[in-house]
């Protein structure tokens, strides 16, 4: 049996007392995609804090590449190859386009991944070339969520993570960032894709896992989802 990229099991974690995860089991194979769904507040954006140990795991493990990383510092894992692009895109204002990018950039050839440099990244996303010099601050939210994406892809990521990969964003540019990520999918990049907008979900990802209350309630595929109205309904609210 070949071994998942990533496999999470019997995760716990919460703030101060109050607990918010209760036995998180996912895993995800080289190459897919997978979504973490559910409604707010049942614990997708907790989950990532721990896979990137920027909230400490209460219980249970998380190993990347056949190799634990619950516990380790948030500098270790991405250097382990998990790239992240983060609720909020959290870009810095101060920098230009080309500051962000190259900030925390890395080189590396990710296990047969072609690798992302400055030059293919403007290929990537032509609009951050045309802004480059513009500060982070002078940019639309979709110019801020392309320039989070591409941040996080010259890390050269193994597996890349996208919380609220398009909340709040125009329905043309939520339609770019869908494109791009179909395009990560087929060069062979694993992602986790959290998010709101189920329609383009089905399309893209692999395997859905709905979180409700700190647990994984479902797993399956997007045709089991599709068949599946009481779960929509029922845990996603739509």
């Amino acid at each position: 049996m070949t071994t998942p990229l990533l496999q999470v099991s019997g995760l716990t974690a919460g703030y101060g007392r109050a607990q918010v995860l209760f036995g998180i089991d996912f895993s995800l194979g080289e190459g897919e995609v997978a979504t973490l769904l559910g409604r707010n507040g049942m614990g997708r954006s907790t989950t990532v804090k721990c896979l990137f140990g920027l909230l400490p795991v209460g219980g249970g493990a998380i190993d990347f590449a056949g190799e634990p990383v619950a516990g380790l510092p948030s500098y270790r894992i991405a250097q382990r190859g998990l790239g992240l692009v983060p609720e909020g895109r959290q870009v810095f204002p101060n920098l230009t386009v080309e500051e962000n990018l190259v900030a925390t950039a890395r080189e590396r050839r990710a296990h047969g991944l072609a690798p992302w440099t400055l030059a293919r990244v403007y290929e990537f996303f032509p609009r951050l070339h045309e802004r480059r010099a513009n500060l982070g601050s002078q940019l639309s939210g979709g110019e801020q969520q392309m320039l989070a994406i591409g941040r996080a892809l010259l890390t050269n990521p193994r597996l890349l993570v996208l919380d609220e990969a398009a909340e709040g964003l125009a329905p043309l540019i939520r339609r770019e960032i869908w494109q791009a990520l179909a395009r990560l999918k087929a060069e062979g990049l694993s992602l986790i894709v959290i998010d709101k907008n189920l329609g383009p979900l089905l399309e893209l990802a692999d395997r859905h896992h709905v979180i409700e209350k700190g647990k994984v309630v479902w797993s399956g595929d997007s045709a089991a989802l599709r068949a599946e109205a009481r779960v929509v309904y029922d845990y996603l609210g739509v």
